[in-house]
């Protein structure tokens, strides 16, 4: 398939304008868009520790979630070392890497459509004063402590933190995948019973306490969704794409005393 009309079909359905952060610079990280694509390899990050399996898998092009480059690219290769080691051995393989950030959580069919999906959802919306947060509801109510012990399960991952100091029973959810923990207060506006996203900072789980709301934070690598969920939207572009995924990316270890 020729590269341009398969970009040009994605960036419909998750344009650049949808990026909603200045320093999250998504589309062409590394190297010069091939001609045809027909291979490609899609990861949450591309990092060393997955350089040489993609080397090895000699794809057309890589597609990850989170940019490779995070930010203005003469000042990350500036002084990130590591990230200008790897980039350079990326040139020098010929791997071309693309990236769909915020731009894949806010568009339709993307990131948090299809977290909503894991957990089964029912009349999704997306609020006005958060485009990027899905919101919908559960067949039936359920307790919370119950609800998050669901989510961990239908997210694939090994544990949660629950800040619960809202209703017991919750059935309308709100989410966004990743680091969106600051936007509880939309969901809290939505009249959620309970809202679902990441790597909440202190104050922010105090300012959920002061609020009497629920929230349930969970590993940023729920985002491991992204690899069937943009498998999928290849296939339907084009079934005859070999589309290969590495879900590499592990949790960190829970210490008890």
């Amino acid at each position: 398939m020729k590269t341009n009309i398969l970009l040009n079909k994605l960036a419909k359905r998750f344009p650049k304008k949808y990026a909603k952060m200045n320093h999250d610079f998504v589309g062409l990280m590394v190297g010069k868009k091939p001609e045809e694509v027909h291979k490609i390899v899609l990861v949450l990050d591309l990092d060393w520790e997955i350089f040489d399996k993609v080397k090895e898998v000699k794809p057309d092009i890589v597609i990850t979630h989170h940019p490779f480059i995070y930010g203005p690219k003469g000042k990350i290769l500036k002084y990130d070392i590591s990230k200008k080691t790897l980039f350079d051995a990326l040139n020098e393989e010929g791997i071309v890497v693309y990236s769909y950030h915020t731009n894949f959580d806010t568009g339709r069919g993307g990131m948090n459509d299809a977290l909503a999906a894991l957990l089964s959802l029912k009349d999704v919306y997306t609020p006005e004063k958060e485009i990027m947060m899905r919101i919908g509801y559960l067949d039936k109510p359920m307790e919370v402590h119950d609800f998050a012990r669901y989510a961990v399960k239908a997210f694939n991952v090994d544990y949660a933190l629950l800040v619960n100091y809202g209703k017991k029973m919750v059935q309308k959810i709100g989410i966004v995948g990743g680091g969106g923990s600051r936007d509880y207060k939309v969901a809290l506006l939505e009249e959620c019973d309970i809202y679902i996203s990441g790597d909440a900072p202190h104050h922010v789980r105090r300012d959920v306490i002061n609020d009497k709301f629920n929230y349930l934070d969970m590993p940023h690598e729920i985002e491991h969704a992204f690899m069937p969920q943009m498998k999928k939207i290849l296939l339907e572009i084009d079934d005859s794409l070999e589309v290969i995924t590495f879900d590499h990316e592990k949790l960190p270890e829970v210490i008890l005393k």
